[in-house]
């Protein structure tokens, strides 16, 4: 139906409540897409169709008592890296296949609350281990703008569903790079969360000092939208905080970006920037200008201490993290949502991917006996120094800016090299390291592919970043593919 292609979330619920369009016949487009496209993209591992459609005709039997949830009646993906109470969880490892939680993470049940239509699970790389879903036991996301080239990662599947109009939105994790990385890629938008605005309870975890769920979404205020829907304290995650969440699409929508100071790290442009990534970057920074904002170049440490910082202390946490996946529990044989027996998954050598074991050595490595100080302590202390140069430079300014990643979306060969995510990440990981939020939106073209450029804010001022994203996004336009 083409009166709902593209369409943002915000767009879907006008029609909705105007009645010009029903949740079952939204929830029929994107199922119907789903079929169509999806056996070439590979996004979703687990499609839960009938019961998106009964809960879309349960939207549409309540209309009256349902239509003022935040949510209601549209339908979105999740990053199948949530616990979702009776749908197959796996984060993409064969040695979960066939896990059926017994209960939903802290945000699946407040996107339920608001009456939102889960679609389906989305392709990652195993345990979020990668940057282009080449580790996933259920083989690698495509992008949809060029099928040979990876969508990013982790939450690959999820951008590239949101960018094939496969879903209306998409719920990630970063933990460095992890959402910003792929919505890049994907020329979708993409927001990281300051680390502690949203629960964490119900994910399984990756790096537990990093771990941040967050929306992908079409535009920067479907992104403000469901952050109004999944932030805030959870008595259930001792990490989440307390600090009052203020209504992020409000503060968007009503929001002035005049007097702002915007600080660009010279570190950034002094990196092996691609061509078109750079000049698409310094054309939104000219925008930015016309539109009333300072901008001014400050000094930065050198991002590749993130990327020895991040594979210290990921891989450590990671470690750590993996021990409870020893074969004898969770995993089950059988398919999607299959009852539960008696025959239990594979042993952690035969289910756990090459990547994931290799980093599960190298975090034990790094935290064994007289290795950690040399090794684990010395990365915390540089992360600290991380921490302290960004908080430094937010005293002065309001948000820092730079580009997304250094390049396009790269090819399933350039992914060999083992230390490809850290690289395609760099420019993310040292305000993930520190905490800090920051939201991706695509600003353009090179050689047909998206570019990105990100907004880097203060602990809980997401607002602030949205705000300006939303500014630029109103000057480009949205990025739409057509297929």
């Amino acid at each position: 139906m083409a009166k709902m292609k593209n369409h943002t979330i915000t767009e879907l619920r006008e029609k909705l409540l105007s009645k010009e369009l029903s949740a079952k016949e939204i929830t029929l487009y994107y199922l119907d897409r789903i079929k169509k496209y999806d056996e070439k993209l590979n996004t979703y591992i687990t499609v839960c169709g009938q019961d998106a459609l009964k809960k879309a005709e349960e939207f549409d039997n309540s209309f009256e008592k349902s239509k003022r949830k935040k949510l209601g009646g549209i339908p979105i993906s999740v990053k199948d890296v949530f616990s979702t109470k009776g749908i197959q969880t796996t984060c993409a490892s064969r040695i979960l296949e066939g896990y059926n939680p017994v209960y939903s993470a802290t945000v699946i049940d407040k996107i339920l609350d608001e009456d939102g239509i889960i679609l389906g699970k989305t392709n990652l790389d195993e345990f979020c281990h990668g940057s282009g879903t080449t580790t996933s036991y259920y083989g690698s996301s495509r992008n949809p703008w060029d099928i040979t080239k990876l969508p990013g990662g982790s939450s690959g599947g999820s951008s590239s569903a949101l960018a094939a109009d496969l879903c209306a939105g998409s719920l990630g994790t970063e933990t460095a790079g992890s959402i910003r990385l792929p919505a890049s890629w994907c020329g979708v938008v993409g927001l990281k969360p300051t680390y502690g605005r949203v629960s964490r309870y119900g994910v399984l975890a990756m790096g537990s000092s990093l771990d941040s769920p967050g929306p992908l979404a079409k535009s920067v205020e479907d992104a403000a939208l469901l952050l109004n829907i999944i932030a805030g304290y959870d008595k259930h995650d001792q990490t989440s905080s307390k600090v009052e969440v203020p209504d992020y699409l409000e503060a968007v929508r009503r929001g002035n970006i005049k007097d702002l100071k915007i600080a660009l790290p010279k570190e950034y442009l002094d990196m092996k920037l691609e061509d078109g990534v750079r000049e698409n970057f310094l054309n939104s920074i000219n925008i930015l200008k016309k539109l009333g904002v300072s901008i001014e170049e400050v000094s930065l440490l050198d991002p590749k201490f993130g990327i020895a910082v991040y594979t210290v202390t990921c891989r450590s946490e990671v470690s750590s993290n993996l021990a409870r996946y020893d074969g004898s529990r969770y995993g089950f044989e059988g398919s999607n949502n299959e009852t539960i027996t008696e025959n239990y998954s594979t042993t952690r050598g035969e289910g756990l991917g090459e990547e994931a074991k290799r980093r599960v050595m190298t975090g034990t490595f790094s935290l064994s006996a007289g290795y950690s100080d040399e090794y684990f302590k010395k990365s915390e202390q540089v992360r600290q120094l991380i921490k302290e140069d960004f908080d430094d430079i937010l005293k002065e300014y309001d948000v820092i800016i730079g580009p997304s990643t250094p390049s396009v979306a790269l090819s399933d060969k350039d992914a060999e090299n083992p230390l490809f995510g850290e690289l395609a990440d760099v420019l993310a990981e040292g305000s993930s390291l520190a905490g800090l939020p920051g939201v991706s939106i695509p600003n353009g073209l090179a050689n047909k592919m998206p570019t990105g450029i990100q907004f880097i804010g203060r602990h809980f001022d997401e607002a602030t970043i949205l705000t300006l994203a939303h500014a630029l996004e109103k000057e480009i336009g949205r990025l739409t593919l057509e297929l």
